[in-house]
């Protein structure tokens, strides 16, 4: 296959991102990926406000496009074809995208395809981050079942081969990167929650007594691992639920667990200054979320037999995640595969968009190809759009 340049766009949220990939004989390399963040902006609100993330989109769009094309030393009559963030998202900041991707598909003449947000999250397991840095990604082995989870998603989907997917399980409610937001706004201890609760759960101190399974280093019985602590420098031992962890099938729910939170704080309101009490609490929230993430994937993993097990979306940052994920999948599945993201590539991203652009492009037929050039016509960003 000869080599493909792709340029692709994200503004699903409140991130600018447009980032340049190469594609040539099974490697995906980036070339570059800008991306404009507005944390800092959307802070004193405690999340994202719609419209003013549409606003610093239409001001940073150009820029970041200019910066993009730039650092990956290209220029748009070298781009093969555009991507741009398709949905599900807020619907103002898909709509900034995805009219700047028609536009340049319509000026330059270039196909236009929309991609899925999380189907973005997941191939950001097969981008290499540099022009040294590349990722066979025909190497991934199937059936694969990723684990996604964001501020927006929770689910688990298995993958019988590229781009067909099959959600076997999803939150029934909040999803967890929602819950570390609102846990965090609880406690006070500001936004983004997902890197304000991690921080605060390194602080807390402990000792593993010991270390076991009830399960007998079995998963059969749908059961989680169990831990016992020596709790030092804290006399705050406290205990959250695990929602749904022996529930049969594979859903999450996390609205419970944030509620739980809640009711912890409202019995010690005056704890909430302790920062060892914080701590604490930042630390048992996050094990509980990762304890029923964790015992999630091992169910389905034992109904499903993937080769691959990858994780995928913001909340795949968490580095208690990735570790305990990566431990288990050791213990209990030791020959199954286990993929994840750079953490650069964890949060919203152009780049994981025109990873999955590339894939897309090379199953598409000559009539689709061609139907892609009249994208800037029939491209509509959908807020709610399904991964199918």
């Amino acid at each position: 296959m000869s080599s493909l340049l792709v340029l692709a766009i994200e503004t699903s949220c409140d991130e600018t991102s447009i980032s340049v990939l190469q594609f040539e004989n099974g490697f995906l390399r980036l070339l570059s990926n800008e991306i404009s963040s507005q944390i800092k902006l959307h802070a004193k609100w405690g999340g994202v406000v719609p419209n003013l993330a549409a606003r610093e989109h239409v001001k940073n769009i150009v820029p970041v496009f200019e910066l993009a094309l730039k650092n990956a030393r290209v220029s748009m009559q070298n781009i093969d074809f555009i991507a741009v963030t398709k949905g599900p998202g807020l619907i103002p900041a898909l709509m900034v995208g995805a009219n700047f991707a028609k536009t340049l598909s319509y000026i330059w003449e270039k196909p236009l395809i929309g991609i899925h947000h999380i189907e973005g999250h997941i191939y950001a397991n097969f981008v290499g981050l540099s022009q040294k840095s590349k990722v066979k990604s025909q190497n991934v082995n199937f059936p694969v079942l990723c684990l996604v989870v964001s501020g927006g998603h929770t689910q688990l989907v298995l993958m019988k081969d590229h781009l067909q997917y099959e959600i076997i399980g999803q939150t029934l409610d909040d999803a967890v990167g929602e819950a570390f937001d609102k846990v965090a706004r609880i406690l006070g201890i500001g936004y983004p929650g997902g890197p304000a609760i991690a921080q605060q759960a390194a602080n807390f101190k402990f000792s593993i007594l010991n270390f076991k399974s009830n399960s007998n280093d079995k998963i059969s019985n749908n059961k989680t691992k169990e831990k016992s602590y020596e709790i030092q420098d804290t006399k705050y031992q406290i205990q959250l639920p695990r929602p749904m962890l022996n529930k049969p099938g594979f859903n999450f729910s996390f609205s419970g667990l944030k509620t739980a939170v809640l009711y912890e704080t409202k019995k010690n309101p005056k704890l909430l200054k302790n920062k060892k009490y914080i701590a604490a609490v930042c630390h048992e929230f996050q094990q509980a979320a990762i304890d029923v993430l964790i015992a999630k994937t091992l169910k389905a993993a034992e109904k499903y037999a993937p080769k691959t097990i990858l994780l995928a979306g913001g909340v795949s940052a968490n580095k208690e995640l990735r570790e305990q994920l990566d431990l288990a999948i050791k213990k209990f599945i030791p020959d199954t595969c286990y993929m994840i993201p750079d953490t650069s590539l964890t949060g919203d991203n152009a780049a994981m968009i025109a990873a999955a652009a590339a894939f897309r492009w090379q199953k598409m037929n000559e009539s689709q190809k061609k139907k892609a050039m009249s994208g800037w016509k029939n491209i509509q960003p959908d807020a709610n759009l399904k991964l199918k």
